[in-house]
């Protein structure tokens, strides 16, 4: 309170009239009333320094350059802090986006369309058919519902690759000529850890299809029994899906690579409710690590 003090002066006794009379150090007499000293307390900082504690001023820790409250400077500092860690991270949103749209648009330029492809050929086939426009970065075959051939997506290292591609159009692969037109959409990157790691991994892949468009009610008993009466005798499933998409996808593993290229054209085949999609998978099924569970 000493800024009240310093600027009234010493207060002397109030009279009966809710008066107040207050002595300055010049002898001067002042008259006040209660109205007028309460807006004059309403226009003091609660935040000065002559309000707060004796023990605040005499923490060392605490620099006399501020008279905000600690409580206050804390948050005003986390806010600020705060503010400054969304904006950055904001910005890193916005740049990892633009980048990600730059890079599917540069992988775009760089891949080809290919239809009309025989159900015989294979990646390797197909990956080996473009190798002399430029370097083959990813091949991807897929399965068409629509037709009993299926359609691919080769991605070149540059496109100077994608655009000698498109020279290739009208060739003979298997006993279809084949379309090539450049493509609309970017190969989908399959994780680097799910890939073959040795021979006999690369061997399953050419057992292996990969299924989509699955509807959730039909159970992984079901898909087995539909590949095998279909296909051939299958060693390993694996049925997956989540909760944010409405059909499932599943692995299938045959005995014999006959059987994954028979598969094929089970495109567009209702199972359940739903068309399926088939196409050769990358991955392998590995089997499931189990932990052992802690006591």
């Amino acid at each position: 309170m000493a800024a009240v003090a310093d600027n009234l002066g010493e207060a002397a006794v109030a009279n009966g009239n809710n008066n107040l009379v207050v002595e300055t150090s010049n002898s001067e007499s002042k008259e006040f009333n209660v109205q007028k000293l309460v807006d004059m307390f309403t226009k003091l900082n609660p935040l000065a320094k002559e309000f707060f504690p004796s023990y605040y001023h005499q923490n060392p820790t605490k620099t006399d350059d501020s008279n905000q409250a600690p409580v206050n400077k804390q948050g005003n500092e986390n806010y600020s802090n705060r503010r400054r860690r969304n904006n950055y991270n904001q910005g890193k949103r916005k740049l990892n986006g633009k980048a990600f749209r730059a890079e599917r648009d540069d992988s775009i330029k760089r891949t080809v369309y290919v239809s009309d492809i025989d159900q015989t050929i294979t990646e390797e086939q197909l990956a080996g058919l473009f190798s002399n426009c430029g370097q083959v970065v990813d091949c991807r075959v897929c399965g068409d519902p629509h037709s009993v051939l299926r359609f691919a997506f080769v991605e070149f290292a540059d496109e100077e690759g994608a655009r000698a591609a498109l020279n290739l159009g009208g060739t003979m692969l298997g006993f279809y000529p084949v379309r090539v037109l450049p493509s609309k959409t970017a190969i989908l990157p399959v994780n680097p850890t799910f890939l073959p790691r040795s021979e006999d991994e690369r061997e399953m892949c050419t057992r292996t299809v990969y299924c989509t468009n699955i509807d959730k009610k039909v159970s992984q008993a079901e898909v087995k029994n539909f590949f095998e009466s279909t296909c051939g005798e299958v060693i390993c499933l694996r049925l997956l899906g989540d909760n944010v998409h409405s059909t499932r996808i599943a692995f299938v593993e045959f005995v014999m690579a006959e059987s994954a290229i028979v598969a094929l054209n089970c495109s567009g085949m209702v199972l359940g409710t739903q068309p399926i999609r088939v196409s050769p998978s990358k991955t392998p099924v590995r089997p499931r690590v189990t932990r052992p569970t802690s006591r």
